[in-house]
């Protein structure tokens, strides 16, 4: 039976401090039960990539493109139920790299904490884009590269829009969690009034029944695998919003009793965002005036032109100022996980200048150097892609892939120990917050098979996603694989050949007495990594 493990016999299932897992506790623990769940709603931020993307996947598959947000949601929640188990036992920053070090060899550990940080980082560039999909759609004056006409004026506008937000977020993040998680839960809530509204007023506008999931409107045809081959491609639209479910547990070291907290926030959030984001999907194609309109499938249409055609005037408009409050607040939740991420790995001395970058203002108690530093270098894929008008797809296409690997480096390790019947670990004087009890084997095998079929889907070299306008290059169509090969062996060689041979926990972050049984031996700065 799936569910929560109890309090009550005797066992402890929060800590005050961070010493049975080798740190000491150095970041502000004042994160509470909806802050939590807050952060994992904002970071998946249904408003942010449903509208975000929707075009993408209608372009490729039409209507029927909707069923992948049911197929997805099975897939992303075997993978949240294991992150869940995890998340009630290691609720510490940096979830998938901590993770991975309890359940494979340090090299994978670190990869796994390399490949979710450079994702992340492209993340975050790639959902602050997506004010340029909003912002001009609600007042002319925020285009403010040329009027939108103009070959370049779409992504270079969006990359001035997207470089400003992350830095209104790096002066948020700097400033604190309890201010960051603040502006979040505000914006979470005002996210989730407007979702459940817009969903009632689509249904009141509603011109057709639901036969049109059914019919694949001509989609597909001439492709080699047909309306199956498309819906592959479509599906990306849905693989990009549901994710980052962990950022629940990466905030754990500052969550109040997070052994509870971080594995319901998790499930939470990513029920509440399937359930609110399929019904919003639903209300509008079945609301959409027509459905052979080309806007539809155009980045500067979509679901905006949907919500602005059917609502019309200052209704759409201020539902417009929602998306542009959730892209705001996910935003800072993407931002927050990264820095948790680059914290993480920093203070165990497992990247360069670990010591500034682990660097905790002692008044704010929130790693600075990190916001900062992650800040500065989202803005680079930005300016180094200002040029490409397919921007939105090629940064979010190869950023997600990134993070589905992550999340296989955590889950087949897992995997591998149930097999070998190593996990779960066994009892010890803490309780774990959530157990998946006889259904981990099967939930688990799952989580891999999906993992791994959807990087597959994700990887594949699609000229409709990675070159999809002029110029029409081999290296620009395989550019997913290459720049993820190319992280993949740059991180492998840079840990092999150096960060190994000094990792182990910086002096300042270490706990005053021995970790955990539980959480492996403590390291100190001079301690050779195993």
């Amino acid at each position: 039976m799936l569910k929560p493990s109890k309090a009550g016999s005797g066992k402890s299932t929060d800590t005050s401090g961070m010493d049975e897992f080798g740190y000491a506790q150095t970041l502000d623990r004042s994160i509470g039960k909806f802050a939590s769940f807050a952060a994992g709603v904002s970071y998946i931020s249904i408003l942010t990539g449903v509208f975000q993307l929707f075009y993408f996947g209608f372009a490729m598959a039409g209507p029927a493109y909707a069923w992948s947000w049911p197929l997805v949601f099975a897939g992303q929640l075997m993978v949240a139920l294991c992150f869940a188990e995890l998340a009630g036992r290691y609720p510490v920053a940096g979830s998938v790299y901590n993770w991975a070090k309890r359940l494979s060899s340090g090299t994978f550990a670190w990869l796994a904490g390399w490949l979710l940080l450079i994702s992340s980082i492209m993340a975050l560039g790639a959902v602050a884009l997506a004010l340029q999909l909003t912002l001009p759609q609600i007042w002319s004056g925020f285009q403010l590269v040329g009027d939108g006409t103009g070959p370049y004026d779409f992504a270079v506008n969006g990359v001035l829009l997207a470089s400003i937000m992350i830095g209104v977020s790096t002066l948020i993040n700097a400033f604190g969690v309890k201010l960051m998680t603040k502006i979040n839960s505000i914006g979470v809530f005002v996210e989730l009034v407007a979702a459940v509204l817009l969903i009632l007023a689509l249904a009141w506008h509603v011109v057709r029944g639901p036969e049109v999931f059914f019919d694949t409107a001509g989609f597909g045809e001439g492709h080699d695998l047909g309306f199956f081959g498309v819906f592959l491609i479509g599906a990306m639209a849905s693989g990009y919003v549901m994710y980052g479910f962990d950022t629940a547990s990466s905030l754990g070291e500052e969550t109040k009793d997070p052994k509870r907290t971080a594995p319901r926030a998790i499930l939470r959030a990513i029920t509440a965002s399937f359930v609110l984001g399929g019904l919003i999907l639903l209300g509008g194609l079945l609301a959409a005036p027509d459905l052979a309109d080309p806007k539809l499938g155009a980045a500067d249409g979509g679901l905006h032109y949907i919500v602005l055609s059917v609502l019309g005037g200052p209704f759409g408009k201020a539902f417009l100022v929602c998306i542009v409050v959730a892209v705001i607040v996910c935003t800072l939740a993407v931002h927050a996980a990264a820095i948790r991420m680059m914290f993480a790995m920093a203070r165990d001395n497992n990247l360069p200048y670990s010591r500034q970058l682990s660097k905790v203002h002692p008044g704010r108690k929130t790693p600075t150097v990190a916001a900062i530093v992650i800040g500065i270098i989202a803005v680079i894929p930005l300016i180094v892609n200002v040029a490409q008008p397919a921007i939105f797809t090629i940064l979010s296409s190869i950023s997600i892939v990134l993070i589905y690997l992550s999340y296989l480096l955590v889950t087949v390790p897992m995997l591998r120990k149930r097999l070998v019947r190593k996990w779960p670990l066994p009892d010890d004087d803490t309780e774990p917050g959530f157990s998946l009890g006889k259904w981990g084997l099967p939930v688990n095998i799952l989580a891999v098979l999906w993992g791994g079929a959807m990087t597959l889907n994700l990887i594949w070299p699609r000229p409709e996603i990675y070159n999809s306008v002029p110029p029409f290059e081999w290296y620009l169509q395989w550019g997913g694989v290459l720049f993820v090969g190319a992280v993949v062996i740059t991180g492998v060689l840079m840990y092999r050949l150096k960060l190994r041979h000094q990792t182990g926990v910086l002096a300042e972050h270490a706990a005053a007495v021995a970790a955990h049984p539980s959480s492996g031996p403590a390291q100190t700065v001079t301690a050779a990594a195993p």
